[in-house]
């Protein structure tokens, strides 16, 4: 089917990586204990698809050195070598081959901080994707400005037709955030070429795209500036936590300043901005708003860095292989990403035919979230009436003009799954039998989910 992955593309990418004994000790430790076998219509999932990865051995014994010594401030350093932050925004942004990085407490102040250090004004316009995360629309608010939103296609990435339209009917709009959900990257020569046209400055927010590559680079290299997370649920894991990555000296300094870099303080950063850029900058315009990231936040990430390439390789042999077997499920369809794109497979995504679902279709959609989850899969819809990733649910902010229907409609029948690193294969097996089994009671008008005890993943 066009635009669906193919059990050929599917074997072109079953590379597996072999990880250390020592790594499959620590992912064996962090495994939760099985909860109730109870089968509802079927095998059950015993794990929770919550399960983040862990955090290194060497990253847990350097966060206990940190804290032994009582240098959790990242300026309580005599110098830039003794930062546990300053250490990893260098490795961070040798990792992505950005020139600067700029430690923050979230990847919402990193976004935030670039439409402060893009010049962006109370009142502008700010045109983001229609379908991404709140904190991406909520950052624009936090900035006093106005998101403007763009359809999103079936694959979840900008609609390029439709920003040029958003683009010439907000000719006053300056700024694009382009936000790549689930990492999935749009056509982004496409994308960098409208907006030099158009005069539009971009923005890329990469919470969800750390290890994902265009044309063998990585992502965060099209705009100006780019954002990444370190959120539980992304490459990196430090619960809270996030990246300013920008080539320009102004653009680094500006952000050191908000952060929270007084004084002399940006000597004590191995990405250090120039001297012309850090005298135009640290002249007390800049409002302190005390974004910086903690010290123990910082030593736990340095050493996963180190692991991302691997475990990008293991999540995307898993990725390829479940893709495949969900196509082959009638009605079910997994997009295909762009083939300049290097996927990082952590989770996969999902459309469902209305016809699949009923003629009720919010009934339907409910009722197969309801089978998976009693049988221990919970299963997210994009479009349901209590997702974040829901525009309609972004109330603090206007609501879009054209109402987006055509990203409404995609939502609607779009539905998401974790694909954990602990997870064993019997687990993607019992997990891929969910989904088919729920949706073939589905489509075979059996709405109801037997009335037995439901055994939640907790």
């Amino acid at each position: 089917r066009s635009g669906k992955l193919s059990l050929l593309h599917a074997t072109k990418h079953t590379t597996k990586t072999t990880m250390t004994c020592n790594t499959k000790l620590i992912l064996c430790a962090a495994v939760l204990p099985a909860i109730s076998s109870l089968a509802i219509g079927g095998r059950r999932l015993r794990k929770n698809i919550k399960m983040p990865d862990p955090v290194p051995r060497e990253g847990i014994d350097e966060v206990i050195k940190t804290m032994e010594s009582g240098k959790l401030f990242r300026y309580n350093v005599a110098s830039k070598e003794e930062s546990q932050v300053s250490l990893v925004e260098k490795e961070f942004s040798d990792f992505t081959g950005h020139k600067f990085a700029v430690g923050l407490n979230s990847c919402g102040s990193a976004i935030f901080l670039m439409l402060k250090c893009a010049g962006a004004q109370h009142g502008d316009k700010v045109l983001t994707n229609g379908f991404t995360f709140t904190a991406v629309p909520s950052a624009i608010v936090h900035a006093g400005c106005d998101p403007v939103y763009v359809e999103t296609t079936p694959g979840y990435v900008v609609d390029v037709a439709d920003l040029e339209k958003k683009m010439d009917a907000n000719p006053d709009c300056k700024y694009f955030i382009v936000s790549h959900m689930r990492g999935k990257l749009a056509s982004m020569d496409a994308i960098k070429k409208l907006c030099d046209a158009k005069g539009v400055e971009l923005l890329e927010d990469c919470a969800h795209s750390l290890g994902v590559l265009w044309n063998g680079g990585h992502s965060g290299h099209h705009g100006t500036m780019a954002a990444f997370s370190s959120q539980s649920y992304k490459m990196l894991n430090s619960g809270e936590g996030g990246f300013f990555v920008t080539d320009d000296d102004y653009a680094a300094a500006r952000c050191m300043a908000y952060a929270g870099a007084y004084e002399a303080l940006a000597d004590k950063h191995y990405c250090r901005p120039c001297d012309a850029a850090l005298a135009k900058v640290m002249d007390g315009s800049i409002p302190n708003f005390s974004l910086r990231m903690h010290e123990g936040t910082a030593a736990m990430l340095r050493p996963q860095i180190k692991t991302i390439e691997a475990r990008r390789a293991e999540y995307n042999e898993r990725y390829y292989r479940i893709a495949a077997q969900l196509n082959a499920l009638p009605g079910c369809s997994v997009e295909d990403q762009l083939p300049q794109v290097t996927i990082v497979g952590d989770s996969v995504q999902f459309n469902v035919e209305a016809t699949a679902l009923g003629d009720d279709l919010d009934a339907g959609a409910d009722a197969f979230l309801a089978k998976c989850a009693a049988r221990g899969l919970p299963v997210e819809r994009f479009g349901s009436g209590s997702n974040a990733r829901n525009f309609k649910n972004w109330k603090y902010a206007k609501a879009p003009e054209c109402g987006l229907p055509v990203t409404a409609d995609i939502i609607s029948r779009a539905f998401d799954v974790r694909l954990p690193l602990l997870f064993e294969e019997e687990d993607f097996e019992i997990m891929v039998e969910i989904i088919q089994e729920s949706l073939a009671e589905v489509a075979a008008g059996e709405l109801e989910v037997k009335e037995q005890e439901v055994a939640y993943a907790r």
